[in-house]
């Protein structure tokens, strides 16, 4: 009898979700036949979602455009350099605020969490000025390079993966790294090769989360990049598909869909410890 009870609501939850992943598939989905559709059925004043007659020149046009490989390049380097970066200092500094008392530490955690608050858009003038002195002292860090983009990624990635891991840290007993030290182990052997593997989860997500953050990125790239097209990224290189009058709506779908590949990648190589880091978030 439970059984029975229990069924139709399950289908129901099942059905719910189809449902929802159906719309969330569905932009993807679209995006994908857009850039394979010919240009007359793209432009068709009554589109179908299928196409009798694929074709690839959307994607030749992209590959074709002049500087295209290393936007390409530009965009992962940036983003892979601020997730490793935002790993590194996100761990530690979830560890020292989490298992050292020192005075002022309520106050960062709450800095960070008020970080978070501020809209991107309103920090974009004041970030630009930022740069721009910046570059004065270190050229490499300020307008024009992609280190500028590097500093900002990881400034917004930092404040969300510094709570994200304090869950995961505190969640480790802290009797484990009482017996690690009476079995002669330092803090940097504890914190490197115990505490470090077992919050690996956590490390997936915030690494997703960064990446994610930093290889979509069209605002700082257009803000920052002015006049230096060898550093632009590859958001902006999708503009040059864009017209007053004519938009290039194919090689545009093309561009996104070549986007999204890298994404979906990365997602595939870390979805089971990302799934259970996010579990790990919410419980914490």
């Amino acid at each position: 009898m439970a059984l029975a009870v229990r069924r139709p609501g399950r289908l129901i939850a099942e059905a719910v979700t189809i449902v929802i992943a159906g719309l969330i598939a569905f932009p993807l989905y679209w995006m994908l036949l857009s850039a394979v559709k010919p240009p007359g059925e793209i432009q068709s004043a009554n589109p179908k979602p299928w196409t009798f007659s694929p074709s690839f020149d959307s994607f030749s046009r992209v590959l074709t455009v002049s500087g295209f490989g290393r936007f390409f390049l530009n965009s992962l380097l940036v983003a892979l350099v601020v997730v490793v970066l935002s790993l590194l200092l996100s761990f530690l500094s979830a560890v020292a605020l989490t298992r050292f008392s020192f005075k002022g530490r309520t106050v960062l955690l709450v800095m960070t969490l008020v970080a978070q608050m501020v809209p991107v858009e309103a920090l974009t003038i004041p970030l630009f000025f930022l740069m721009r002195q910046i570059g004065g002292a270190v050229p490499a860090f300020g307008l024009n390079e992609l280190g500028s983009l590097v500093l900002v990624h990881l400034a917004f990635s930092l404040p969300f993966a510094i709570w994200m891991l304090r869950g995961f840290v505190a969640a480790v007993p802290v009797e484990l790294e009482e017996a690690a030290k009476l079995d002669g182990a330092s803090r940097v052997r504890f914190t490197w090769q115990i505490l470090f593997p077992l919050v690996a989860p956590g490390l997936v997500a915030v690494s997703v989360l960064a990446f994610i953050h930093a290889w979509n990125d069209f605002l700082f790239a257009k803000t920052f990049i002015i006049s230096k097209t060898e550093n632009q990224t590859l958001p902006q290189a999708i503009l040059v598909f864009f017209k007053p009058e004519d938009t290039d709506w194919g090689a545009v779908m093309a561009s996104s869909t070549l986007m999204t590949i890298p994404v979906l990648v990365f997602f595939v190589l870390v979805q089971r410890r990302l799934v259970s880091g996010m579990a790990g978030a919410v419980k914490g």
